[in-house]
């Protein structure tokens, strides 16, 4: 329903994207993905007309309608009724009838229509926002970071609500697993392109990366070429007899093109460095109350004992004092009642909303991760510099001009610098991009001490194998023993509790059966494809070695005029080349295939896991 054209856009000389071509067919509900700075709302501005390109064309039927729920929420009518009726067409301003039909779908109560906007939570004012939204009858839905500042619960009803959405829809979000859950198609933005498949994002950056590789591999051989071609130059542009084709390779030398080296998928790739802990108990709180206001217990008479290697979440609701739990732990406040006794050998990494208030904004970022270990070598400071995403001069940037994500990232950096044993995290994706929260989740599963997390994302309390969960309630918390999966089937959210309950699946042994049989299966057949392509690779870097010094002994021996010699190297060179032709067929063969592969085991895989949530 929408066709874009052959798009470009630059700021400032930079090319944001350039010469891109796509549609968005009916029914289709596309995630869009992409570095920071990759141009993902540059391209929704473009498609709503807040901005217009440098080249190219957008094709928008008439009378099609598209709806946009940015980034920056406002409000500024007196009631959530008036507030939502800004969106009905200019022709239906009365009809407030729809407007409570549509606010009451989305889960507001009929008082909450006469209540000011500014005394809602964060998660009924993107309701409201989109409620506005809706009533404007769009075909289409543009979503930019829909999940910022959303609790768990907020998030999972969004993607309930997508989920079922008829229409076309765009979304760009930091959350994978939420993007993977409401999207039928990943489109993303890479090397100023844009391409589109059907599925996952995670089938996406596997196209990604083995295009990465076949664009390395025929890098290294332009360079190689390049070599060659200049040596010959070099040696033979002197010389009359050889003058003509010293010119001829100089030409081609001038043809081919500058390839740009390879880009890592991910942001970030790092490890917590991890300080030695000898005994078993690291930290223990017991009665801890706390109070904002010395009337309502905000943390009430909460026990929690750490021990070494276990890993904790805190979870619930916003405002329910998950953040002041992580900084009574740290002993960033102190409890009103109750004591927390740090282990003396406990050596803490803390990752919290107010510490990176607390950065120096004056200092540069070298000088900010250097506070956090003075004993670092300056070598050493440049390295977390580096990991961090601030190489070169950008480490000298001073930390008031960084964006919150950028900042986020040096905070990191100075927990990275610090020898830790217990890592206490207060949101610590917030403001990174979907690559570094991967790179993240990597760091926090290869780390062996203990870990205490405050986080809205699924896929991380999915992923990190949880010992105890600690569920903040209103006014009141408590410690659930087990991971994420154990507790939405044990417990689950009290808001989510009218619900209709799911019926589980009577067949849901055998699907259990079945989807671990497919695992098996995969590994298995992945396995033996990737044995090939290692092969292969193998073979050609080891017949591009030879072939490369058979090249060098062939202009060698033209310059001493063994002719004769010459003839049978070339037909060794020649034959080689046809190998070495053949192993690359192979292996581009064997990667389509692993590609092919991966994504019938991913498509089987998520079938029975619809199935076993049927």
């Amino acid at each position: 329903m929408i066709k874009v054209d052959n798009l470009s856009m630059s700021y400032g000389g930079n090319p944001v994207f350039e010469d891109v071509s796509f549609s968005i067919q009916r029914g289709e509900r596309i995630g869009l993905v992409g570095r920071n700075g990759s141009g993902k709302t540059t391209l929704f501005r473009i498609l709503i007309g807040m901005e217009t390109q440098d080249a190219g064309s957008v094709h928008i039927p008439k009378d099609y309608r598209i709806g946009y729920l940015n980034q920056h929420i406002q409000f500024t009518q007196m009631t959530v009724l008036d507030e939502a009726g800004l969106g009905l067409p200019e022709e239906e301003k009365e009809n407030l009838y729809k407007v409570e039909k549509i606010l009451f779908g989305l889960g507001f109560s009929d008082e909450d229509l006469q209540k000011s906007p500014s005394l809602l939570s964060g998660g009924y004012h993107l309701r409201l926002h989109l409620a506005k939204v809706l009533l404007s009858e769009p075909d289409c839905l543009l979503l930019d970071e829909p999940t910022n500042y959303l609790d768990i619960v907020s998030v999972r009803w969004l993607g309930r609500f997508l989920g079922q959405w008829k229409g076309e829809l765009m979304l760009i979000t930091h959350d994978r697993e939420f993007m993977d859950s409401v999207s039928t198609h990943t489109m993303g933005i890479h090397r100023q392109k844009m391409r589109k498949i059907k599925g996952s994002s995670i089938a996406f950056f596997e196209q990604i990366v083995m295009e990465e590789e076949v664009h390395e591999r025929t890098r290294v051989n332009v360079v190689k070429k390049k070599a060659q071609a200049e040596l010959f130059i070099e040696r033979f542009g002197a010389k009359a007899s050889k003058a003509s084709q010293a010119q001829s390779r100089k030409k081609t030398l001038e043809k081919i093109p500058v390839l740009e080296k390879l880009k890592d998928i991910y942001h970030l790739s790092f490890e917590f460095n991890e300080a030695p802990f000898a005994g078993k108990k690291i930290l223990e709180a017991k009665e801890v109350s706390f109070s904002y206001d010395s009337k309502v217990p905000l943390i009430e008479k909460v026990s929690l004992s750490l021990e070494k290697g276990e890993r904790i979440a805190i979870i619930g609701k916003n405002g329910r004092g998950k953040s002041t739990l992580v900084r009574l732990l740290s002993k960033d406040l102190d409890p009103i009642d109750g004591s927390i006794k740090l282990s003396d050998n406990a050596q803490v990494g803390y990752f919290g909303q107010t510490n990176i208030e607390r950065l120096h904004k004056d200092q540069t970022i070298e000088e900010e991760i250097s506070l956090a270990n003075p004993k670092l070598s300056i070598t050493q400071i440049k390295a977390i510099c580096g990991l961090m995403m601030f190489s070169g001069d950008f480490a000298k940037k001073r930390i008031s001009v960084l964006s919150g994500g950028e900042r986020s990232r040096v905070l990191l950096g100075k927990i990275v610098a610090k020898p830790c044993n217990l890592l206490l995290l207060d949101e610590p994706t917030h403001h990174l991009d979907m690559e570094s929260i991967e790179a993240l989740i990597d760091a926090l599963e290869a780390f062996q001490g203990t870990i205490v997390i405050v986080t809205h994302s699924e896929l991380i309390l999915q992923r990190l194998p949880l010992d105890k969960i600690v569920i903040c309630h209103s006014g009141k918390q408590e410690v659930f023993e087990g991971g994420y999966e154990e507790f939405l089937e044990k417990i689950g959210w009290s808001e989510e509790a009218s619900a209709k309950p799911r019926k589980k699946n009577e067949n849901y042994q055998e699907l259990k059966k079945r989807k671990a049989e497919i695992i098996v299966e995969r590994s298995k057949v992945l396995k033996s494809l990737e044995s090939e392509i290692q092969k292969c690779e193998a073979q050609i870097i080891e017949l591009e070695a030879i072939q490369e010094k058979d090249q060098k002994e062939c202009m060698d021996l033209s310059s001493k005029s063994q002719g004769s010699l010459i003839q049978g190297l070339l037909k060794t060179v020649a034959d080689r080349q046809i190998v070495i032709r053949n192993l690359y067929e192979q292996l581009e063969s064997f990667s389509n295939s692993l590609a092919q592969k991966k994504e019938q085991f991913s498509n089987s895989i998520d079938e029975i896991e619809r199935l076993l949530k049927s």
